[in-house]
């Protein structure tokens, strides 16, 4: 992966699917390194009853539809499809796109649980089930007949064909702040860190949680430095705030910087716009 890389996250919510179509392919085409949505089954905000599109089949599409730019969900719900299933949907995912698939997973939460009667769990249950997840995931994409003997999740002899692509498998990147267990399950786990529910944080604080992150890949006898970090943010109305901005998450070790764009219809397309203008300016940063 290159040294700093910079995405958009655009939600398929409030949205039409020409609008994200006109995005995706806006990105792919201006240079960006990478394209993400989201995972929920009602929008997020005050009016949860708006459109939403679900996130793994939109991803087919974003595979389709592009044909550089990497592409994934940040984060998966772990909760809402059992690993196994989301571990062959993310399979022919890889395949569409030609192998440009990042793997995002976090523990699940939701309107969707109650409103679908799908178990929710504890915040001690739901970082258990992610890690068993984890585990799961890579066995059946590594190995030719898969066996697990989890709490959550059991494996018996499971066959996953094809396999990704990308070997041994898509970068996983996990979603997350959890100081004790979350993070640990990063360390034990991730390719990649992203800054959980908390878009926008101030660089020193992430800087707190990525000094706990190393902790955590110490005591298992990881390398930190094989774990990137990862800030999604909104992507600010500025060009000079935006090279600002990213300049400071840069500074704090932050490689991979997505920007996170809220609207609908000519406002989500002029601020893409905006993102692949400024890109230049960013791609500078890396140079300093």
């Amino acid at each position: 992966m290159p040294g700093n890389t910079f995405g958009l996250k655009l939600s398929q919510q409030f949205i039409t699917i020409d609008v994200l179509s006109t995005v995706w392919k806006m990105a792919d085409d201006g240079g960006l390194d990478g394209l993400w949505l989201f995972d929920h089954f009602a929008t997020l905000g005050a009016d949860p009853s708006g459109d939403v599109y679900e996130a793994w089949t939109s991803l087919a599409a974003m595979a389709q539809a592009t044909r550089r730019i990497r592409i994934g969900c940040l984060v998966t719900g772990n909760t809402y499809r059992h690993p196994g299933v989301l571990a062959k949907m993310a399979v022919t995912v890889d395949h569409l796109s030609g192998g440009r698939l990042d793997m995002g997973l976090g523990t699940g939460a939701g309107l969707e649980h109650a409103m679908l009667g799908v178990p929710l769990g504890s915040p001690a249950e739901r970082i258990d089930r992610l890690a068993e997840s984890c585990q799961v995931l890579k066995k059946l994409w590594t190995e030719p007949a898969a066996t697990f003997q989890g709490r959550y999740y059991q494996l018996t002899g499971a066959l996953a064909n094809p396999k990704p692509v990308q070997r041994p498998y898509p970068p996983l990147w996990i979603g997350g702040s959890g100081q004790k267990r979350t993070l640990r399950v990063v360390a034990e786990h991730a390719d990649a860190w992203i800054n959980g529910n908390r878009p926008g944080e101030d660089p020193g604080e992430l800087v707190k949680l990525s000094r706990v992150l190393d902790q955590h890949c110490k005591d298992i006898g990881r390398d930190p430095a094989e774990v990137r970090r990862a800030v999604q943010v909104p992507l600010p109305a500025d060009a000079n705030e935006t090279v600002r901005v990213v300049g400071a998450y840069l500074a704090a070790g932050f490689r991979d910087v997505i920007f996170m764009l809220h609207g609908a219809g000519d406002s989500v397309v002029s601020a893409a716009k905006a993102a692949t203008a400024v890109l230049p300016r960013l791609r500078a940063l890396d140079l300093d």
